[in-house]
């Protein structure tokens, strides 16, 4: 039997189809101004025999589609247990909002903490921010050098920090170290969110923002702790979905 998740995020939209639980197809687009399409594209080409809809965007399945759903907290924890068997804690940075995630033995959640009322600290905030010191977002995390320096990043708002970056620029701050606080600010709301929970190992760092080798190093310098990563961070809540529908 072959079963679909699909998870629509505000960024990007990726697609899941497993044949007997064994992924078969993976596909990644961007959500863009038409994602029912994308979607619908999606289910035709590979027809599922169930479908599972997550994400920021999944109702969009439930009301159009009649396609049943899942919150991206369940999708994504099933599939870093699947993919993770001793995953204890979720670390999910998306688009637009971050997640941490505690879960018991069983995989199901035991609590969770969200950051969804501000893109910072997300991927669209480290878009925003390599754009304006003019890196390419997939380079971006690849400067990561612990003699950078230290400054700090304090502003909390997308708007705000782009403007303290512009600053930090024009006194002639070196790029490098720019970079270097603006990671610094996402790990420290990370580390914010991850005190209110029982945080155990094994971590997974899922979402697009898991490809960010800076983001990596720095989490496991903070926690003190190793930081297990798909080699398809992307997938994982998609993937999770998937088997919810099996």
């Amino acid at each position: 039997m072959k079963t679909g998740g699909i998870d629509i995020g505000s960024r990007y939209i990726k697609y899941v189809l497993l044949n007997n639980n064994r992924i078969i197809e993976f596909h990644r687009g961007e959500t863009g101004h038409s994602p029912l399409a994308f979607c619908n594209e999606m289910i035709d080409n590979y027809k599922p025999d169930k479908l599972v809809a997550t994400g920021y965007g999944r109702y969009l399945l439930e009301v159009h589609g009649d396609v049943k759903t899942i919150t991206e907290i369940k999708a994504v924890a099933r599939g870093a247990k699947e993919l993770f068997p001793g995953c204890r804690t979720i670390i999910d940075i998306g688009g637009q909002d971050t997640k941490v995630i505690s879960l018991y033995e069983d995989g199901t959640v035991k609590n969770f903490e969200m950051n969804d009322r501000c893109a910072a600290g997300t991927g669209r905030f480290l878009e925003i921010m390599a754009k304006a010191l003019g890196y390419d977002i997939d380079g971006f995390g690849e400067v990561f050098n612990p003699q950078n320096g230290t400054i700090k990043i304090n502003s909390l708002c997308t708007v705000f920090a782009e403007s303290e970056v512009v600053s930090l620029i024009a006194k002639g701050e070196k790029r490098e170290v720019i970079v270097q606080a603006i990671h610094d600010s996402i790990v420290s709301r990370v580390i914010s969110l991850i005190k209110r929970i029982d945080i155990e190992d094994q971590i997974v760092f899922t979402g697009g923002c898991a490809g960010n080798s800076c983001l990596i190093r720095m989490l496991e310098e903070r926690l003190r702790k190793r930081i297990h990563v798909h080699t398809n961070p992307h997938m994982l809540a998609a993937y999770g979905a998937a088997l919810f529908a099996a």
